[in-house]
């Protein structure tokens, strides 16, 4: 079974950075692709980003593009997400998902999830 906690969240500014991390265990990290959502309150699931098991293929939302960025240590059995130049929008609830297929895109596809950290951008 695998289980996985998330760190890193908090309070920023708007303009600032953020580093999330996910870390895996209980299962074989590399042979999983990873993502991660967000939940803001009184919105469904959003996609952010999703990264390939070999960390070659990376995967963005529109609205993330360009500002984050995702990357794993399969040594470390962590996934990552850069956040820079945050904006009061990207406040939610961020969740990294594991996927032992092929899906990149879909909250369907994953089938383990973390509990979430809580991200808040203020203006």
């Amino acid at each position: 079974q695998v289980q996985l906690v998330e760190s890193g969240g908090g309070l920023v500014q708007a303009g600032g950075s953020l580093r999330l991390s996910c870390t895996s265990s209980g299962g074989t990290f590399s042979r999983v692709v990873m993502g991660w959502f967000r939940q803001a309150p009184g919105k469904g699931r959003e996609f952010v980003s999703a990264i390939s098991t070999s960390g070659t293929l990376t995967y963005y939302s529109d609205s993330v593009k360009g500002r984050f960025t995702i990357s794993r240590d399969n040594a470390k059995n962590q996934v990552y997400l850069q956040m820079n130049s945050v904006k009061p929008e990207d406040s939610a609830v961020y969740y990294c998902a594991a996927s032992p297929g092929t899906n990149y895109y879909s909250s369907a596809g994953y089938r383990y999830w973390g509990q979430g950290t809580q991200v808040t951008v203020s203006s």
